[in-house]
C-alpha cells in the first residue's frame, strides 16, 4: 500500500474530511475484525463497575460539552 498522500493535495478540507469520514465508515461495517486488547476490556470493565458503584460521581455529558466551549471562548 502506498503512503504518498500528495494526491490529495488537490481535495479542499471539506472534501478531505469527507474521503475521512467515509474510510472511517467503511472500517466500522467490519468491528468483528478489529482486534480489541485484553488491556482494554479489563479497562472498560473496571470502568463500568466504578459507573455502576458510583452513578452519580460523574458529569452529564451536555454539561462537559458546554463547558469545552466556555473554555474555548474568546
Amino acid at each position: 500500500m502506498s503512503s504518498d498522500l500528495t494526491q490529495f493535495d488537490g481535495l479542499t478540507l471539506p472534501q478531505k474530511l469527507q474521503l475521512v469520514e467515509d474510510l472511517w465508515d467503511h472500517i466500522a461495517q467490519s468491528t468483528a475484525a478489529i482486534p480489541v486488547p485484553d488491556w482494554q476490556k479489563e479497562e472498560l470493565d473496571r470502568r463500568e463497575q466504578t459507573a455502576k458503584a458510583k452513578p452519580n460521581s460523574g458529569i452529564p455529558w451536555e454539561t462537559v460539552k458546554r463547558q469545552i466551549r466556555q473554555a474555548n471562548e474568546p
